[in-house]
């Protein structure tokens, strides 16, 4: 992979929709980071509320904070892949709008990814409440994650995940309503690219009253649909390893 870029930029990802009641909080710890090489492209899908106020207020005070609102509300794949498009970072990094980051976070991160030469990194995470309160639950990581491991277990969180595109190349999210990120990491790992953990709280995910009632069964579904159509495997292994991605994740709730 040639490399095209010359910087140690990290182009931070937020698709937002609607998020002003938890936008500030998350805004606050890119801002407050240690590593201060970033930009933050923000990519609105037709946001109703008063984010873009609060985004405006914000870039006012940031000018490494980039806007860009689309013409439709289109969905977060679409809205990352935008952001992608801008995006000027060597390395890029992803963070839901209701989600928090440790203050050394991208500091921590930056220094194992060139450490390591590493083609991807992501970060253990714990899941705080509406409130911002935490729920004593961590999602660990192991040392190295491969595809075959990613596709009957539930690990990377993709506010954690950190990517080098001189080693990736500029790449795009599958346009899928929701469980595109899941299947851009599979995608990354094709070709024998592995994700490096990091396992170490750098990332706070957060679980609203409305996710813990979302339907379980769908998100298998989505699972399976994921690696016969975009992975394509066999119908018969990606039933195996979507029962092990449902048995692996009622193991992490117990």
């Amino acid at each position: 992979m040639s490399e095209e870029f010359s910087n140690n930029m990290v182009s931070v990802i937020m698709p937002v929709y609607n998020a002003a009641k938890y936008l500030e909080t998350s805004l606050l710890s890119i801002v407050n980071q240690t590593y201060k090489d970033w930009e933050l492209v923000l990519v609105d899908d037709c946001s109703s509320d008063s984010s873009p106020d609060i985004i405006a207020k914000f870039k006012s005070q940031h000018p490494n904070i980039i806007y860009h609102r689309l013409d439709q509300n289109q969905g977060a794949a679409v809205a990352r892949n935008t952001a992608l498009n801008i995006a000027k970072g060597r390395f890029v990094a992803f963070l839901d709008s209701d989600d928090i980051w440790e203050s050394q976070k991208l500091e921590c991160q930056m220094a194992f990814m060139l450490e390591n030469n590493a083609f991807a990194s992501c970060t253990a995470s714990d899941t705080i409440d509406d409130d911002g309160n935490s729920l004593g639950k961590v999602r660990n990581v192991i040392d190295v994650i491969d595809y075959k491991f990613l596709l009957h277990n539930t690990m990377v969180s993709t506010s954690t995940v950190m990517v080098d595109r001189n080693k990736s190349g500029r790449f795009q999210m599958p346009l899928m309503r929701s469980g595109q990120d899941y299947a851009t990491w599979l995608m990354l790992m094709r070709n024998g690219n592995v994700f490096r953990g990091i396992n170490q709280v750098l990332t706070h995910y957060r679980v609203s009253k409305k996710s813990l009632s979302s339907n379980k069964l769908d998100s298998l579904r989505q699972i399976y649909q994921i690696q016969t159509q975009f992975e394509n495997i066999g119908r018969i292994s990606a039933l195996v390893n979507t029962g092990c991605f449902a048995f692996n994740a009622l193991k992490k709730r117990i």
